[in-house]
């Protein structure tokens, strides 16, 4: 199985992160990650890659994010859309 490995600091790079984001997103397991060695972490480009894909402005649904975290009064505008 020969998979594509990240360092950190190079999958912060191409996701323009920090490199605490992406620790962050392993131990939410939005990115797949393997320790190496004595804890050297490395990440799956592949997780990379589908965290992008599941997250492509063509893919998003700006009417369910506003159903999602309504702002001042967008409530009752959204409820009589509805």
């Amino acid at each position: 199985m020969n998979q594509e490995l990240l360092r950190v600091g190079e999958a912060a790079k191409v996701l323009n992160v920090s490199r605490w984001t992406i620790y962050r997103w392993v131990e939410e397991d939005r990115l797949k990650a393997t320790k190496i060695g004595k804890g050297s972490l490395r990440i799956f480009r592949a997780s990379i890659d589908t965290l992008v894909e599941h997250n492509r402005k063509d893919h998003w649904n700006p009417l369910h994010t506003v159903i999602d975290h309504p702002q001042h009064d967008d409530v009752a505008s959204i409820s009589k859309r509805l």
